[in-house]
């Protein structure tokens, strides 16, 4: 297993549990470590560039004194997956809070886009998140409960391809999940926000002048607002009074509407 904890730090430190983050070096994963190392939980760490996770584990250890242990992986491929989720299933140092964080977009539409591009892109959106999913359910229900974020988005509640496909499975399943397993302490929430300030846009090539200035999320508010709804144990969390209109507003318009305005994000 690659691995890398970082020493303890010599400052006294009461750790609030060790949460995985995967997608850790950028964007909402990013803030997600942030703000739980603030908290005082400790981390695991994944993602596939080894040198910007051992950066963001300088980071934090040195600014919070909470252990942070290094992670590399490939959420696209089999093994990467699997690496991560025989991680969660390990007794010592228990995972007690996953974040699935990891995801990328595509540009194009399904049917011009290269085959192997939308496989994949369906992999690290569900495949992944399911297997760490079933990993951590089965250890943190015999342990006696845990958290679970699964990052989605409001594109769950338009018709936007593939990716709001991919997102519209997380969020139903986490609905289902947040119920059928909190007898057994597990919450599951699907954060859902809209356009957040990110690497994401940047990275796949999308023409951010199209998407209106009121849009806009800042990664800290979404974060903030998703842990405290994962401490709520709601099901679903989507930050901002207007995307909440947003959504109300996209189940009853028609889909050729909908599909057009969501259009403009690409």
């Amino acid at each position: 297993m690659n691995e890398n904890p970082l020493p303890e730090s010599t400052n006294p430190h009461r750790s609030m549990g060790t949460a995985l983050v995967t997608g850790a070096t950028a964007g909402l994963g990013a803030e997600f470590c942030t703000q739980l190392a603030a908290q005082g939980h400790d981390l695991v760490i994944v993602a596939r560039d080894r040198r910007r996770l051992d950066e963001v584990a300088a980071r934090l250890h040195a600014q919070y004194a909470i252990k942070v242990e290094v992670l590399e992986a490939d959420m696209v491929t089999d093994a990467g997956t699997a690496r991560v989720a025989a991680r969660i299933a390990r007794e010592s140092e228990p995972v007690s809070m996953l974040v699935n964080n990891a995801g990328f977009g595509l540009r194009g539409n399904f049917a011009d886009n290269d085959l192997d591009d939308e496989l994949a892109h369906l992999r690290i959106h569900t495949q992944a998140p399911l297997t760490l999913m079933h990993s951590a359910i089965n250890a943190m229900g015999a342990r006696g409960g845990g958290r679970i974020i699964n990052v989605a988005s409001v594109a769950a509640f338009t018709p936007r391809g593939s990716y709001s496909a991919a997102k519209a499975l997380i969020v139903n399943f986490s609905r289902w999940a947040n119920v059928f397993y909190a007898d057994r302490g597990i919450s599951v929430t699907a954060l859902c926000p809209g356009f957040v300030r990110t690497e994401f846009h940047d990275r796949m090539g999308a023409d951010k002048s199209r998407i209106p200035v009121w849009g806009w999320l800042t990664a800290p508010d979404v974060v903030r607002q998703a842990l405290a709804d994962s401490s709520a144990g709601k099901s679903v969390s989507i930050p901002s009074t207007r995307y909440k209109v947003a959504i109300a507003v996209a189940r009853l318009a028609p889909d050729a509407l909908v599909e057009r305005l969501a259009r403009r994000g690409r």
